[in-house]
């Protein structure tokens, strides 16, 4: 289900509902709308390590947990290279069933340390969603925490974070 609405801090916003079928990676989720149309959505202003990279699949299963088989909110004005939609996906929290979709799904991944802000992307997002996670993304690097600051071996006799 599409719906249209207007924000004025944004330009017009999509509306997309449905049911998660399919986790990519843990920035990028396909939808199943109520037409049966499936629609592939990249989390807004985030990015996450790929199936195969390290911790991918720890990012991958983390978002799981928070959407698999569960309806979502993506609320939206834009569509990437790839023709997924880009925008910020929201859950009803699993602590707490009767208040709706408003768990921040990109907030969360930033949080648990599994994905980091994208500050190219930044424009992506509302400037009070830019903010808060750029706020949390600092607080984790400055903790050493998330898969981010772990130091991999790129090649022989260099680390590289």
């Amino acid at each position: 289900m599409f719906l249209l609405s207007a924000s004025p801090s944004q330009s017009a916003t999509s509306v997309l509902e449905g049911i998660v079928v399919k986790i990519a990676d843990g920035d990028t989720i396909t939808i199943l709308d109520s037409d049966k149309e499936q629609h592939s959505v990249r989390i807004a202003g985030i990015d996450a390590p790929e199936k195969g990279q390290l911790f991918g699949n720890a990012s991958g299963k983390w978002l799981g947990e928070l959407v698999a088989r569960k309806e979502v909110r993506v609320e939206f004005n834009k569509y990437d290279r790839q023709g997924r939609i880009v925008g910020k996906v929201l859950v009803e929290p699993p602590d707490c069933p009767t208040c709706g979709k408003t768990l921040d799904v990109g907030l969360a991944q930033i949080t648990t340390g599994m994905a980091w802000w994208y500050r190219k992307y930044a424009n992506e997002q509302s400037p009070k969603d830019r903010g808060a996670t750029s706020l949390q993304s600092r607080k984790r690097r400055r903790r050493g925490q998330g898969y981010g600051k772990i130091r991999t071996r790129r090649r022989r006799g260099s680390l590289e974070r």
